[in-house]
Parts: C-alpha cells; sequence; structure tokens
C-alpha cells in the first residue's frame, strides 16, 4: 500500500518520469505543486502545455524552435559552411553558451541504440547528405558524446555523408569518455572544438 493518498501518487510517479527525478525529489515536486495557489497552477499547466503545443523541430537542422524555421538557422551571420552534427537540443544550447562556435547545426534527436530499440531510421539523417550539397559546407564537425551509442552513431554518420566529399571531424575530447556534451565546462568546450581532428 502507497504512503500516500492516490492523486499525489499519481503526481509523484508522474514527476519521476523526468529524467534524472528519483523519488525524493519527484516528492518535493508534487508537495511543491500542492503548496501554489490555484491561480499559481493554472499557470504552471499552461506553460507546460503550451510549449508542447508550440515547441516543434526546425525543418531546417532539427533543434528545437517555436516557428518553421530556428533562429540559428534564419541567422545570415552564421556560417553555413560548418555543419556540426549534435544528438539533441540540450547540445546545442551548450554550444551556444559558449559564444564560440559560429556554424550551424544537424540535431540527430538520439543515438543509435539498439538496446533501446533506436536504430538510424529513428534519428534526423536523411536530410544530412542533400543539406550538404545544397549548402555548400565545407566541414562537417560531428559532435556526439563520447559513449559506446554516441562513438556508433558518429561512425554511421561518417559513412553516410562521406560520399559528398565534405571534409569530417570529430569532436577532440577534452571531454572525458562517457561524459555528456551538456555538462562541459566552457574551456573544455572550447578546446574540444579547436582541437577537433578530421574522422
Amino acid at each position: 500500500m502507497s504512503e500516500f493518498i492516490a492523486p499525489l501518487e499519481i503526481m509523484i510517479e508522474a514527476f519521476r518520469r523526468l529524467p534524472g527525478v528519483g523519488r525524493k525529489s519527484a516528492e518535493r515536486m508534487a508537495f511543491g505543486v500542492l503548496d501554489m495557489t490555484p491561480e499559481e497552477t493554472e499557470r504552471f499547466t499552461e506553460a507546460i502545455l503550451c510549449a508542447k503545443r508550440t515547441i516543434r523541430p526546425c525543418r531546417i537542422c532539427g533543434n528545437i524552435t517555436a516557428a518553421e524555421v530556428c533562429p540559428i538557422c534564419s541567422d545570415a551571420g552564421r556560417n553555413k559552411k560548418l555543419i556540426c552534427v549534435v544528438e539533441d537540443s540540450k547540445a546545442v544550447i551548450s554550444f551556444e553558451k559558449i559564444k564560440e562556435y559560429g556554424g550551424v547545426y544537424h540535431v540527430l534527436g538520439g543515438v543509435i541504440s539498439p538496446r533501446s530499440g533506436k536504430g538510424p531510421s529513428d534519428l534526423n539523417l536523411s536530410t544530412l547528405p542533400e543539406r550538404i550539397t545544397e549548402s555548400g559546407a565545407e566541414e562537417v564537425m560531428i559532435a556526439t558524446n563520447a559513449t559506446v551509442e554516441g562513438e556508433t552513431t558518429a561512425m554511421y554518420v561518417s559513412r553516410l555523408i562521406k560520399p559528398t566529399g565534405v571534409k569530417i571531424t570529430r569532436l577532440a575530447y577534452g571531454i572525458p569518455v562517457g561524459a555528456d556534451i551538456e555538462y562541459a565546462d566552457k574551456l573544455t568546450l572550447i578546446r574540444a572544438i579547436e582541437g577537433r581532428r578530421e574522422f
């Protein structure tokens, strides 16, 4: 039998579905919601629903956006000849925070992971070769995480785009193997970009 009443237990379990949220954190979040006024609760739920309704993938790169094309792809000042392939939008945010990367992105929406039942067809890959050719890209920097799945995905992307003749580089790893890009500090990420190698 649960120690909490059913509606509260349902809310706790809903919060536990979020990545990195354990039982204790989920309980604190649930009680935090209970402590809100009805107006605050309305604003909280509306913010979630609004985000789910309006956020979509950019039709060019796959990054999250509220418009058809994301602000990065719309920015005429970005170097469209350099494309950085990343696993998800969190990695884009990490690169943008350091303000050292002036190229554009291609967001895969995950990695190849047979264990999770995710193959190449589940990723945003089919448009990449055509995008490289149409944009006249000179370099594709593969910046997947240094995990088994990240390396497998990097190898697959490399083989997929090799026929385009573009220069393919891999992010250098001052970033430790097994670590996620989103947790890298500014200096480590800058050095990883500067030390990228041909792949």
